[in-house]
């Protein structure tokens, strides 16, 4: 991935936490597969239940990817709120935002840490916050990653063998169906 590509992914990433941590909501996971450096869309995690079912969700992002012959995919995702979800323990700064870049050869994790600035607080106690992005760490090549994030990143460049004439298709629909939210490029939109 060239490097205008990979700052315009980061962008949408920081811009996506920015809004939603200021109406009180921590952005769901996200994926962003390519295929030959071009963007498919994005895909947001379908609402999840806190253990087995978040694991689960987490790792079917990788369908779409999987569906498109993606050949590098870029998973987004907050240190705390995947942990939660996932019953797992929180490893690494948090709160913070996660990307890694992957391909069939291996991957690249990114950590974009922030402080959380109270704007406002409900009378029901949710918090309308301001990321205060600190400096990033240097970028971690082959780093563990947590287990539904890992699961995803393996996932994408395994095929799926659907026995029908628009297996890309048909996977939108039906991921769409289960509630993952996806906005597909205009070039693999149909």
């Amino acid at each position: 991935m060239d490097a205008r590509t990979w700052d315009g992914l980061v962008g949408v990433a920081k811009e996506t936490y920015t809004a939603s941590l200021s109406e009180g909501v921590v952005p769901r996971p996200l994926m962003m597969p390519l295929v030959c450096g071009e963007l498919v869309g994005l895909i947001w995690v379908r609402p999840l239940k806190v253990g087995r079912d978040a694991l689960a969700g987490i790792a079917e992002l990788a369908n779409i990817a999987a569906a498109a012959g993606a050949d590098e995919v870029v998973l987004a995702w907050e240190t705390r709120d995947v942990s939660t979800a996932c019953a797992l323990p929180i490893v690494g700064p948090a709160p913070c935002l996660n990307m890694v870049v992957a391909t069939r050869e291996g991957h690249v994790r990114h950590q974009f840490p922030y402080s959380e600035q109270l704007l406002s607080r409900s009378s029901e106690g949710w918090a309308s916050v301001a990321p205060d992005w600190r400096p990033a760490p240097a970028p971690h090549p082959g780093s563990e990653l947590v287990p539904p994030i890992q699961a995803a990143v393996n996932f994408s460049f395994t095929p799926i063998e659907l026995d029908h004439p628009d297996p890309f298709g048909v996977t939108v629909v039906l991921m769409e169906e289960d509630g993952y939210r996806i906005s597909l490029t205009e070039a693999f939109a149909r």
